[in-house]
């Protein structure tokens, strides 16, 4: 039996003029399926900080072309009431990656904007979130939209949502935006043009080659071993790359070129574009069974590093082989820090690293990074999880003069550097552990043997990510509950090791926007985390010890896993 408060949203639903048949008749046919409609319309599909994610279908707890005209008209709104004043129409860029309606989602939002006098500048196929960024700042737009559920499974899809400095909006932003959102009480609100209208009007205007050449250009120019790759060096080095079924496909492909790589071999099977992502589990570089085909083609190629990329672009992942001979995958944090160590470094080589340096990381991100950038004489900064804080601190910079970004990156596979973007780049990070490993290789070492390096030098970091997966309304309050449980019952010690500091961001601690995160710091250097996904239905544990050994790391992660899981799994 429906819900009460549920049953007449779907009513209301069914009843209004502006929704389609088809749309009707799909909430039909699960009238015999209380739960499913329960699920599809208990909420509305929450426009948060990062905008809109979630499964793909009717109902106003999914993403459809309703909830995005409904956030697209809200969006409009903010736009106009920001670039008053500015000369000439506001803009906003919009483009997709390769996920189903993804195409319609793009258009759909293209042709409400456009209605609201905004011009929509609209790639008309797939391209990469950090191009996006990228385009935003290069063509000087009021802001931008990416339709991307990014790994998610395949029955998602998405809505991100960048300010006009390129990154994704700040709390303060999108408080803004979620007001006017929530402003907009029925689809007959949502203002909306045809695309012959909005083409005919000048107000939708379609991107292409000029563009993609542009981001192409500004990555490639960030090389730090262009010189010594166009001259050979990097020859011999064997890539395998896999997009996994996305947009980095194109792009990747052309940046390696450019600045000298002639030995990339594509996987096949994961080359074109697949909503369906058919060939994994979860098109997910974080996870080792993305990388099963990859390592096949590794092997019989004998390739030096792979390297794969999600279906928006923006996380990258490495694999490389250890002293064995195995091929192994390089968690976030380890590929962070081999980056940091190689920018800063080749930095300073050719005497370019600046005084007032900057590298910045997320709360969530292992310490060995900040170990190896204050070497170099870097500052270290710490934001909340999100890349969209690192833009925002990298805002500041350009504002300030105070620091000199070098490099940003999150434990979840996210890496920048420059500053022509504001978002994370897989672009760039396929480049740069590429052109790491190239240069690593002409002294004799792989990236594996660069790592164990860091470690003998700064100690031993190890890190681990346990998550929960809890869909709909009760994994939701479940979620709630478990967070509420840790922040009203601190404990005292875990693993008979004495909690020292206990740091509830969501009172707004060290200068950082409030969120809802708690990180436990223990007496012996280690710390763990809570934090409920933004995107998705799960609550994560990060985990993070240091010691000076790795068996003895290891044993000591073991332990803090164990006995903060079986509480939270409680």
């Amino acid at each position: 039996m429906l819900n009460e408060k549920t049953a007449a949203v779907v009513n209301q639903w069914l009843e209004d003029p502006s929704i389609d048949e088809e749309t009707k008749q799909e909430l039909r046919a699960l009238e015999s399926q209380p739960d499913e409609l329960e699920d599809r319309f208990y909420r509305e599909l929450e426009f948060g900080t990062g905008g809109l994610r979630g499964v793909i279908g009717a109902g106003s707890n999914r993403m459809n072309r309703y909830t995005v005209g409904k956030a697209t008209q809200g969006l409009a709104e903010y736009i106009l009431e920001t670039a008053q004043g500015k000369e000439g129409k506001p803009s906003v860029v919009i483009a997709h990656d390769s996920r189903h309606f993804s195409p319609e989602f793009s258009l759909e939002a293209a042709l409400v904007l456009a209605a609201n006098g905004i011009v929509a500048k609209l790639y008309p196929s797939l391209r990469t979130t950090p191009q996006l960024s990228f385009s935003v700042r290069h063509l000087q737009a009021d802001g931008g939209i990416m339709v991307t559920a990014s790994h998610n499974p395949p029955e998602y899809n998405g809505y991100k949502v960048y300010n006009r400095e390129g990154g994704q909006l700040v709390p303060d932003e999108a408080e803004r935006v979620i007001s006017l959102v929530q402003g907009v009480q029925s689809f007959s609100e949502i203002k909306r043009i045809t695309r012959e209208e909005a083409e005919a009007q000048g107000l939708l205007v379609w991107l292409g080659e000029a563009e993609d050449e542009a981001f192409i250009d500004t990555v490639a120019g960030l090389s730090l071993s262009r010189e010594q790759l166009a001259a050979g060096k990097g020859d011999d080095l064997q890539i395998v790359f896999t997009p996994l079924h996305g947009t980095g496909n194109v792009p990747v492909r052309r940046v390696l070129e450019r600045i000298g790589f002639k030995n990339v071999t594509v996987v096949p099977e994961q080359e074109q574009p697949d909503g369906d992502f058919s060939t994994v589990k979860s098109p997910n570089p974080e996870e080792r069974e993305a990388f099963t085909l990859a390592m096949k083609l590794g092997e019989e190629l004998n390739a030096d590093i792979l390297i794969g990329t999600d279906p928006d672009c923006d996380r990258m992942g490495a694999v490389v082989r250890n002293k064995e001979g195995q091929y192994v995958v390089l968690t976030g944090n380890q590929s962070g820090a081999i980056m940091v160590d190689y920018v800063l470094g080749r930095m300073k080589e050719a005497g370019t690293l600046p005084e007032n340096g900057a590298v910045i990381k997320t709360i969530v991100t292992s310490e060995m990074g900040a170990a190896i950038a204050r070497h170099y004489g870097a500052t270290v900064l710490n934001t909340l999880t999100g890349f969209k804080y690192i833009g925002e601190k990298m805002n500041q910079f350009e504002q300030t003069g105070e620091h000199t970004f070098l490099f940003g990156y999150e434990e979840s596979y996210g890496y920048l550097a420059g500053t022509y973007a504001r978002d994370k780049d897989a672009v760039l990070a396929s480049m740069l552990i590429a052109e790491a490993a190239a240069y690593y290789k002409t002294q004799g070492k792989t990236l594996y043997d660069v790592l164990e390096g860091l470690y003998e030098q700064f100690g031993m970091f190890i890190e681990r990510l346990e998550s929960r997966t809890m869909k709909g309304k009760d994994g939701l309050a479940k979620i709630q509950s478990i967070m509420a449980d840790w922040r009203e019952n601190p404990p005292t010690e875990v693993a008979g090791v004495k909690v020292v500091q206990t740091l509830d961001y969501a009172q707004g601690i060290d200068d950082l926007p409030a969120e809802n995160v708690l990180k436990y710091m223990l007496e012996d250097d280690s710390w763990f985390v809570l934090r409920p996904s933004g995107t998705e239905p799960k609550i994560k544990v990060y985990f993070a010890v240091r010691g000076d050994s790795l068996a003895g790391a290891e044993e000591a992660v073991e332990r803090l896993i164990a006995a903060v899981t079986e509480r939270v799994d409680a």
